[in-house]
């Protein structure tokens, strides 16, 4: 029954997924105590908030338009059930905005498939991550899936291996222009940070391990099966999917080295799980299963805000 519910683009999936998300968001709030609720906090929560929104919406494009999954809505609701799993990554206002950008260098990087205008889809996608970088340093890892992307489609075209520099330089150029504006300094807008941390001690809690192990359980379960059912999807798309699993695995490795880790470095993995795991249910032919399967996805960070 939810699987059917949900097996279909429909309004109201998309009704779901917003009360969902502000359901993570609202319980991520009133774990901050000792903020003063004051015009200024409500508007930048909203902002943040709308960019979550958006960032769904973002997701749900690029897998719409590659046909990365089937016409259904799994990947939208899965994206905010792991907002509401890890609540913390709705916290981080500069991730959220770094997560945005890297979206917009995915979507662009997806697209390469149609082999039409690369150049500037490289360029874009290079952009967007340097922007990213800009709020998030280690977001700057996924300057290598454009890199791995060229490998992908086999690219011989020197310049196309070029491009992607180039975006990464008129960002420089843009920042350090503004730096000296504002700040009168070169560097004032880098957050620059190439520390390193593998002390994993802020997750020993009940309910970061129950999240981080559904979350790896499902996902490497799901990432055997999809990366089998990359050979029966078509040649043209087979590269797409390729790109979606390398941002999972660099997506997981900026989670294994961030200094902080405050659980927010989590949301960078949350739309290439979502598209791998609704593969593996699309692709699930027992229907109990089915059902036991996405009802587990939805049930368990409910009953984590119990914890």
């Amino acid at each position: 029954m939810i699987t059917s519910f949900f097996n279909k683009s429909k309004p109201i999936n998309f009704v779901i997924v917003f009360f969902v998300t502000l359901l993570a968001f609202l319980i991520a709030r009133i774990e901050l105590k000792n903020e003063v609720v004051t015009a200024q906090f409500f508007l930048k929560q909203t902002a943040l908030f709308l960019i979550a929104i958006v960032s769904i919406l973002l997701l749900n494009f690029i897998v719409s338009k590659n046909s990365l999954t089937k016409k259904n809505n799994y990947e939208i609701l899965l994206f905010s059930l792991f907002l509401l799993t890890i609540t913390q990554t709705t916290k981080n206002s500069d991730i959220l905005l770094a997560n945005f950008f890297v979206l917009l260098g995915l979507r662009r990087i997806v697209s390469i498939r149609s082999q039409r205008d690369v150049k500037k889809k490289l360029f874009d996608a290079a952009f967007w991550v340097a922007v990213a970088s800009l709020f998030y340093f280690w977001s700057i890892l996924f300057f290598i899936l454009i890199v791995l992307s060229l490998v992908l489609y086999s690219d011989n075209n020197i310049r196309h291996w070029i491009v992607p520099f180039l975006g990464l330089i008129t960002v420089f150029v843009i920042s350090v222009g503004a730096s000296i504006v504002l700040y009168d300094s070169f560097f004032g807008l880098f957050k620059t940070s190439f520390q390193i941390s593998y002390d994993f001690s802020s997750y020993n809690s009940a309910k970061y391990l129950i999240a981080i192990t559904m979350l790896i359980s499902f996902g490497i379960w799901s990432s055997i099966f999809y990366l089998q059912n990359i050979k029966k999807k078509k040649k043209a798309f087979r590269a797409s999917y390729k790109t979606v699993i390398l941002a999972a695995v660099l997506a997981f490795f900026i989670v294994l080295i961030v200094p902080e880790k405050k659980g927010s470095e989590f949301l960078f993995l949350f739309a290439p799980l979502a598209i791998i795991i609704t593969n593996y249910i699309e692709i699930i032919q027992e229907k109990w299963f089915k059902e036991i399967f996405v009802s587990m996805l939805i049930i368990v960070p409910f009953l984590l805000l119990l914890l």
